[in-house]
């Protein structure tokens, strides 16, 4: 059935269906949500337990490890990695991404319960969870300070208004409030008069407990009425814990003051914030994996105003590091390129057609398929993203394809005499088999990438969805719409009128290519060995020049937003953490280039967010990074990481590098030795900067040396030990305020200078079986030793994650190489165990899937064709062209200095269903030639002849799409250049390779399959 003749005959019909799909394809764009990229995250859980004043060892063996061992059994968890640290665990949850995130999250609450009874009594608060990737860098910062108000008091408005309001919004998972000045009591007790009083700090810790009671009282009842109990509130200032009696000593109350000094303060005293080097507290806000990014910020924006209005108006309210920006800019400059390459596509057309009216009928096919694309992606839940948006693209070279094809043939017959409508039935006809192969096949080339599980699939899925569907809409419009339109919009009469200069000039010039090509043609057709070499060639070419290629995964983008860790001695207090960020932050902020600097610190880590100026005032990132690494590198032993954040996170455990690969054994011992030993020998390398691990054993420990038979001989006993070091040095909590608006701690510990080294500790008393005090020294020494900081697990066994960044001009397969050269080297043993994580897992996924998704779109593409021809040989012919693409496109990453990523990968790909267009264009109108008794050769000449024009067209069209990419163009180009630079590569040198190449194999092929015709016949014996 010729579906053209059909849509002849009813064009209102047609032109109604199209115009339906023009209009809601435009609804649906402006429905469409915007993304950076696809969603490909898994769902990820962080659960928190806290245990204050415990030490890493504890925390691993008391607090991780049970956790771990419940979180084994819950079904489609992929990976466990813990941390734990001076007084707390964090374990993330990496599950399979078929899993619901919050089935996966009623799982893991299931196994925090039967973990329970298996933690230690003293954590007064039990484990929580959140569905949250603590690697991913938050999506908003939020600032507040005032001239007139202190920062506990703006603490309860960030507590009580603004944490719980962002809490319950959609895509929001968690809201950390760093600075935190949240009210307490705090207790600093003096050891030599709680001595003399004849008192323990366990004694003390037990009035205040008791006397700040928020017990039931019950109710009285009688026949009449019902009575409910009440006492005045509890002890809620400092001042009315500070008249506390405590104890009676030879009829003498003793009150709290007669030991300690009672002090108004805040639970955390070790933790600070600052905006530009001005105090303030800071909240940073993490997204739920799988949330979009641009709709949890505008919902926080929406709601901010509220919340504004409910605060004092000198309260400053300051949004920092919108991850939302940079995504709003590259989608606002993909869109430009779009219409740029629009623009770029519709001026070869007319260059081509000389004729306005017959340009214009391609030109509206081109907005036709995008808003027919736009409302296919509303209906399957995709987004704007860079991904899909970069497709887009590239599909506005590939969907005029189709109505060129169709709109040349029918205007040859015209221009030959034939009326409009005749030749848009005739010629549409013709050519529908050539449209639904081209497309077909080229959608076959999607097909691995549409099967391909894991992180990689989710962030290509929508890609090859997208140019599929635009493919798809695009045959459709060209079949239908195209030659309903040829007669409305082309006249006979107008093909008489003199053609402006520039049309002529630019016939002319063709003409001269197209005898060029004949004469170039004539004498490829006369020799076949050297254009069979030179296709042979291309193999070796293609060979070599991939394996020799630098290759890397993802490339690097520029969000304009930086952050920074600081890496200082480990034992570093945190007053001196505190001044190293003061001298850092001021550094930092004289930088040109930089515009906020949000600054953190807390007993064991200080980092920074930076904002970038624009991109188009400043230096390239790479220029930005170095000036700020050379800025901050005049502090004797401190090192400061940066790190470009990217909207690409790969992972839950989170480094102060871009890249991380992860040491295991079950002997820590072994793993911490060996661990520092490739890490020297790396360094000793230029492949790798930013070298760093997150093994902390350098740190110091106060070592108490028990004598228990001596304590026992004195009557202490080992509980009453560990109870009142933790409660002189734990910063325990002793007692709870029950405020109307909140509960806040009453927290306890020696006075500030009894806490600075363990000389205090002969200061402290235990009282014994017999109710007297014994010094602690009487039974204990103590003594200093490197400590552990920091205690790391990967699947319950000890872990060590080295994290890097790549020095300059150095790709991922270098980085490779130079730690498998570097585990060499020192003989690292079979009982070390070694694994990429995050972005580099992926990299190394990505290496050993690459050739087989070429291999197998190729077969996917010869199966179809094969189909679709009724042939073994013709597929053959078609493909044989590929490999030209292959080398125009590395060479062309070779000269731009760019690596062989993945996104360049999909770009060459893209170029097998491209490339083998031209090859259907000839084959089709040569076999078609043949049935009407052309010899082979004639047949194919004249192919080759009439189709040169289409196929020059098609070509340009397709190279113009995905030159504004090349260019490198807007935001975010860094991330869509590789695929625009390999596909113009791969079709400038495959376009003058294939011309030649698929006539001489089509002429050979054909007789090598007539060669066994031409054999002795041998005839049966007569009998």
């Amino acid at each position: 059935m010729n579906i053209a003749a059909f849509c002849l005959r009813r064009p209102i019909a047609t032109l109604l269906a199209w115009l339906t799909i023009i209009v809601g394809g435009a609804a649906c764009w402006l429905q469409l949500p915007l993304a950076a990229l696809p969603n490909y995250d898994t769902p990820t859980i962080q659960v928190t337990a806290k245990l204050s004043g415990a030490s890493p060892d504890t925390m691993s063996t008391s607090v991780a490890t049970p956790l771990e061992k419940q979180f084994t059994a819950i079904p489609g968890l992929l990976s466990t990695t813990s941390s734990s640290i001076q007084g707390e665990t964090q374990i993330t949850l990496e599950f399979d991404p078929s899993r619901n995130i919050d089935a996966a999250a009623g799982d893991v609450q299931a196994a925090l319960y039967r973990a329970t009874r298996t933690l230690p009594t003293e954590m007064t608060t039990p484990p929580s969870y959140r569905k949250v990737n603590p690697a991913d860098a938050p999506v908003l910062l939020i600032g507040l300070d005032s001239p007139s108000l202190k920062l506990t008091e703006l603490n309860g408005y960030s507590d009580n208004l603004i944490v719980p309001a962002l809490s319950t919004l959609s895509g929001v998972a968690q809201v950390t409030v760093n600075g935190q000045k949240r009210y307490s009591v705090r207790i600093e007790v003096d050891p030599d008069r709680l001595a003399a009083l004849n008192l323990t700090l366990d004694e003390v810790s037990a009035a205040l407990k008791a006397a700040n009671s928020n017990a039931p009282l019950g109710q009285f009842d009688s026949s009449r009425q019902m009575m409910t109990l009440k006492m005045p509130p509890g002890l809620m200032k400092a001042n009315d814990f500070a008249a506390l009696i405590v104890a009676a000593r030879n009829g003498r109350n003793i009150r709290l003051t007669d030991f300690a000094t009672v002090l108004d303060s805040i639970e955390n005293t070790q933790n600070t914030s600052s905006i530009n080097g001005k105090d303030a507290i800071l909240l940073q806000v993490q997204r739920q994996p799988g949330a979009n990014t641009v709709a949890t910020i505008d919902a926080i924006r929406a709601m901010l105003p509220r919340l504004a209005s409910q605060m004092p108006g000198s309260v400053r309210i300051q949004l920092l590091n919108d991850r939302s920006t940079s995504i709003r800019n590259a989608i606002h400059d993909v869109n430009l390129t779009m219409l740029l390459t629009i623009a770029l596509v519709v001026l070869v057309i007319l260059l081509f057609l000389r004729q306005l009216a017959a340009t214009l009928i391609p030109a509206i096919s081109l907005p036709v398929s995008l808003l027919g694309t736009f409302g296919l992606m509303f209906a399957l839940n995709l987004s704007l993203d860079n991904i899909s948006l970069m497709g887009l693209t590239i599909a506005v070279g590939l969907v005029v394809d189709d109505a060129i094809v169709v709109l040349e043939n029918i205007m040859r017959y015209i221009e030959e005499g034939m009326a409009p409508y005749d030749a848009a039935v005739r010629g549409a006809g013709e050519v529908a088999f050539t449209v639904v192969s081209i497309s077909v096949s080229l959608v076959a080339v999607f097909i691995p990438i549409f099967f391909m599980p894991g992180t990689i699939g989710l962030l290509f899925h929508e890609f090859a969805v997208v140019v599929a569907l635009a493919i798809a809409v695009s045959a459709a419009a060209s079949l239908t719409l195209i030659p309903v339109l040829v007669p409305k919009f082309i006249k006979v009469a107008q093909l008489h009128r003199p053609a402006p200069a520039w049309s002529r000039a630019f016939e002319a010039g063709f003409q001269r290519v197209l005898d060029l090509y004949a004469r170039a043609l004539e004498w490829a057709l006369a020799r076949h060995t050297p254009v069979l070499l030179a296709a042979l060639a291309t193999f070796g070419l293609t060979a070599w020049l991939y394996t020799s290629a630098p290759k890397g995964f993802f490339p690097q983008e520029d969000t304009g937003q930086i952050s920074a860790n600081v890496e200082a001695a480990q034992d570093m207090s945190y007053e001196g953490r505190l001044a190293v960020l003061k001298l850092l932050q001021q550094a930092i902020m004289a930088d040109a280039n930089v515009t906020d600097v949000v600054a953190k610190v807390d007993h064991d880590t200080t980092s920074f967010y930076i904002t970038l100026k624009d991109a188009a005032l400043r230096p390239a990132m790479p220029a930005v990074l170095a000036g700020l690494r050379k800025s901050t590198a005049f502090l004797p032993n401190i090192q400061v990481f940066y790190s470009p954040v990217q909207n690409l996170k790969i992972g839950g455990r989170g480094s102060k590098s871009t890249y991380q690969y992860t040491l295991q054994s079950v002997s820590p011992g072994d793993l911490n030795l060996w661990s520092a030993k490739l890490i020297a020998e790396l360094k000793k390398g230029d492949v790798l900067v930013g070298l760093n691990s997150d093994a902390q054993y350098d740190g110091l420990d106060a070592r108490i040396e028990v004598d228990r038979e001596q304590a026992a001989t004195m009557g202490v006993d080992m509980a009453s030990v560990r109870n009142t070091l933790y409660a002189a040095y734990g910063t325990r909590q002793v007692s709870t305020i029950y405020a109307p608006e909140d509960s806040y701690q009453v927290i306890m510990e020696l006075a500030d200078q009894f806490r600075r080294d363990e000389a205090s500790l002969a200061r402290i008393q235990v009282r014994n079986a017999a109710g007297n005090l014994v010094p602690f020294s009487a039974f204990s020494t103590v003594s200093r030793a490197r400590g552990t900081m920091a205690v790391n697990h990967q699947g319950q066994l000890p872990a060590v994650t080295i994290s890097f960044d790549l020095a300059a001009g150095k790709s991922m397969s270098d980085a490779t190489a130079a730690i498998a050269d570097a585990q060499q080297r020192i003989g690292l043993p079979s009982s070390i165990f070694g694994a990429y994580a995050g972005a580099a897992a992926l990299f190394q996924q990505s290496q050993n899937s690459q050739l087989w998704l070429i291999a197998i779109a190729i077969a996917a593409i010869y199966v179809i064709l094969g189909m679709l021809y009724e042939s073994w040989i013709h597929p053959v012919t078609i493909l044989l062209g590929v490999p030209s693409a292959a080398v125009g496109a590395l060479l062309a990453l070779r000269l731009a200095g760019l690596e062989l990523s993945f996104i360049a990968m999909i770009g060459i790909l893209l170029l097998v269903g491209v490339v083998k267009k031209n090859a259907i264009m000839i084959i089709d109108f040569a076999l078609e030639a043949q049935r009407g008794g052309l010899a082979p050769q004639d047949a194919v000449r004249q192919a080759c002849l009439l189709r040169f024009r289409p196929i020059m067209m098609t070509t340009l069209c397709a190279i113009m799409g995905a030159l504004p990419i090349a260019l490198g163009l807007g935001a975010g180009a860094e991330l869509r250049q590789p695929l625009g630079i390999a596909i113009v590569g791969g079709l400038l040198f495959s376009q003058l390779i294939t011309l030649f190449i698929t006539p001489v194999l089509f002429l050979w092929f054909d007789r090598l399959g007539r060669r066994p015709a031409r054999l002795p016949v041998e005839t049966a014996p007569s009998h």
